[in-house]
């Protein structure tokens, strides 16, 4: 991931509801989640305000669709979001992995979250 990717990236997800939607969808796991499900999971959210949200994250590259039938499917791109993650934490070791270790640790483990 380049810099102009992860800054469009930062940018789809400094608002409140789309940092929520990505996070929603990655506890959803790749079969993803159909639109009104979104919706409701998140409460507040009218139809067409979601569609603004989810379009936004979908053009910054971090959830995409599909179509099932009647319904719209979105789910995390998970290489984008790891590009992300790799971006920040690209320069962190400096040749000494043993550096970033506990940072990437915690990332999929729950118990290692709770604790910081």
């Amino acid at each position: 991931m380049d810099e102009s990717q992860a800054l469009a990236a930062f940018a789809a997800m400094s608002q409140e509801t789309r940092l929520r939607v990505v996070r929603l969808l990655v506890q959803a796991g790749p079969e993803g989640m159909a639109a009104g499900a979104i919706g409701e999971a998140l409460g507040d959210a009218t139809t067409s305000r979601l569609s603004f949200h989810l379009t936004h994250l979908e053009h910054a590259g971090l959830i995409r669709s599909r179509r099932y039938g009647r319904f719209i499917i979105y789910s995390a791109v998970y290489p984008a979001l790891a590009g992300l993650i790799g971006f920040l934490m690209k320069d962190c070791c400096q040749g000494h992995p043993e550096i970033c270790t506990p940072a990437l640790a915690c990332v999929c483990d729950p118990a290692a979250t709770r604790k910081a």
